[in-house]
């Protein structure tokens, strides 16, 4: 991780919240806690991504959540969906960023993409 946190705002934070809970579950990440009306979430109780409500959402971000294997990539795109996320890129390698490159991206609430990536072969297909 080459930054402590990263934090914006939302314009509806529930919706978010929703969208994020299901979409990050299959990478492990969850909610870990919620501070005046913005929630943090990451992995091992540290909280590294926050949003809540506030000004007009930046936009567009490109947001890259680590994925240990192909198989949570898979998991987030499907979960990422089923949570209102809309499709801008579908699971696959992407060998223009580096051989090992396997990733997926969808368009959440606030119209950032997001999304999940693996660095390297993988074991868990």
């Amino acid at each position: 991780m080459i930054f402590d946190h990263i934090g914006f705002p939302v314009q509806d934070y529930e919706k978010s919240k929703n969208f994020f809970t299901k979409a990050l579950a299959p990478l492990g990440i969850t909610v870990i806690v919620e501070v005046r009306g913005w929630a943090g979430m990451g992995r091992a109780g540290k909280p590294e991504f926050w949003f809540g409500p506030g000004a007009e959402p930046q936009r567009p971000m490109h947001i890259a959540f680590l994925a240990e294997n192909q198989a949570q990539v898979r998991a987030f795109y499907a979960a990422a969906l089923e949570a209102g996320g809309t499709d801008n890129g579908a699971p696959g390698p992407r060998p223009q960023y580096h051989p090992n490159y396997y990733g997926a991206f969808v368009i959440g609430p606030d119209g950032h993409n997001i999304e999940a990536v693996v660095h390297r072969p993988d074991s868990a297909a």
